[in-house]
């Protein structure tokens, strides 16, 4: 139902199938079944203590009787929960459907549009790099188009760049394709 890596020394990955979870809790909305499951795979990451989940003003969660940053992201019957002890960080996972080619002009600058080639796995995948990128930077008011940039992408890793008035961070961040998901999380900054 849930599995949890140990990406590196500072970062753990858990995810949930909430389809499962709905069938060990049956009758729960969508909302309350995320809820259910974002309990349950906080308190598999932190074994120790009872995780005392909270979001601040810009709505980024984070533990605050824990050391450290997480991102949440849910779509459809998956959950993701990333933790990083050293860095922000970001996480999202998404379901791949065609949605996305719909809306590509709302996320994509013209560059990107052509790497992409309306391509809906690749698409999705884009979407779900800003996502984390935006979860990354954690304030509201970003601009998918005009802040957040793709520069390169490799099988399982994409290099992604915040560029605001005040900000200017490149991160490497991996991508995997999960059944018919694709899931995307921060690995690292590079300086």
């Amino acid at each position: 139902m849930f599995s949890i890596r140990q990406i590196n020394p500072a970062i753990r990955l858990a995810l949930l199938d909430l389809k499962a979870l709905s069938e060990i809790s049956p009758g729960l909305r969508q909302r309350e079944l995320e809820r259910r499951g974002t309990e349950l795979l906080l308190a598999a990451l932190f074994k120790e203590t009872k995780a005392d989940l909270r979001y601040d003003a810009n709505s980024k969660p984070y533990v605050a009787n824990y050391p450290g940053h997480i991102s949440i992201s849910h779509s459809h019957d998956r959950l993701a929960i990333i933790h990083n002890l050293e860095a922000k960080t970001g996480i999202d996972i998404e379901l791949i459907r065609d949605k996305a080619k719909t809306i590509q002009h709302k996320f994509l600058n013209e560059t990107e549009q052509k790497q992409a080639n309306n391509d809906t796995e690749t698409l999705v995948s884009f979407w779900a790099v800003k996502e984390t990128l935006y979860k990354i930077y954690g304030l509201k008011g970003i601009d998918f188009k005009k802040n957040l940039f793709i520069e390169q992408v490799d099988t399982g890793r994409v290099l992604g760049r915040i560029e605001t008035q005040d900000v200017s961070q490149r991160f490497s961040l991996i991508k995997e394709k999960t059944d018919n998901y694709i899931l995307v999380y921060a690995e690292k900054e590079i300086r």
